[in-house]
């Protein structure tokens, strides 16, 4: 079960979650819908980072999320789509009503085996499971290290969902694809990027004016950023798509 604490840390983060986190490449949503549904619900959608690639890829595009804050900005953001209050594992639509279902770095919150259930019921028979996870690529030392300022315990190799796809309840896994990708940041978008993650948003005052310090520290001694007001910053989209069973 994930942590509580951490997980309920997003709920009013909702302007800033989308103004600085990155958003997710059309190659993943690729991986996960090749051709177009007809209905496609994106679960824990929170301000809509990977909903509004669904968009061209459903003629119904449904979107289920816990925090009120978070479906303000999907709703102004994104008119069309049908915004629900709601949980993985209480989902507010009826059984057998969508062609597939995203989730976009979420899934590390669920409660898994209640999760997958829910999800196994709204699918139609053969539906689409996706998950996503962006993360930060190991070829990347600054981003890296400032990785480990908010999870301490990260090591090479391991990422969020290493916990949480295998064997799957009621799916079995179809492909795993890892896109890599590219954005330019700014210093500044860089450090309030991390502000929205949820160790951050759960330390206290103090902690948390460490752990921003230290992610300035490492931007200020790498080569790579040393002096820039402006970054690139390689990054990485895990991709794990699965069919209900």
């Amino acid at each position: 079960m994930a942590d509580q604490t951490l997980a309920q840390s997003f709920q009013k983060a909702g302007d800033d979650y989308d103004r600085f986190r990155p958003g997710f490449p059309e190659a993943a949503a690729d991986e996960v819908l090749p051709t177009a549904v007809t209905a496609a619900l994106d679960l824990g959608a929170g301000t809509g980072k990977f909903t509004e690639r669904l968009i061209s890829r459903a003629s119904r595009v449904i979107a289920v999320e816990p925090s009120e804050q978070m479906l303000a900005v999907l709703r102004a953001k994104l008119p069309d789509v049908e915004a629900h209050r709601g949980t993985a594992e209480r989902i507010p639509v009826p059984d057998g009503s969508v062609d597939a279902v995203t989730v976009a770095q979420a899934f590390h919150w669920f409660d898994r085996d209640a999760a997958c259930a829910e999800i196994r019921r709204v699918l139609v028979s053969g539906g689409t499971l996706g998950l996503l996870w962006n993360h930060s690529d190991p070829g990347c030392a600054w981003d890296r290290a400032c990785t480990r300022v908010a999870h301490p315990g990260l090591t090479d190799g391991l990422t969020a969902e290493d916990s949480v796809t295998a064997a799957l309840p009621g799916f079995h896994e179809v492909r795993f694809v890892q896109v890599p990708w590219r954005e330019r940041i700014s210093r500044a978008d860089y450090i309030r990027r991390w502000l929205t993650v949820s160790s951050f948003l759960a330390a206290s005052v103090d902690e948390r004016a460490d752990m921003v310090a230290e992610v300035e520290r490492i931007l200020d001694e790498d080569h790579e950023t040393a002096g820039q007001a402006e970054f690139d910053l390689p990054q990485l989209t895990d991709v794990y798509v699965y069919r209900a069973s």
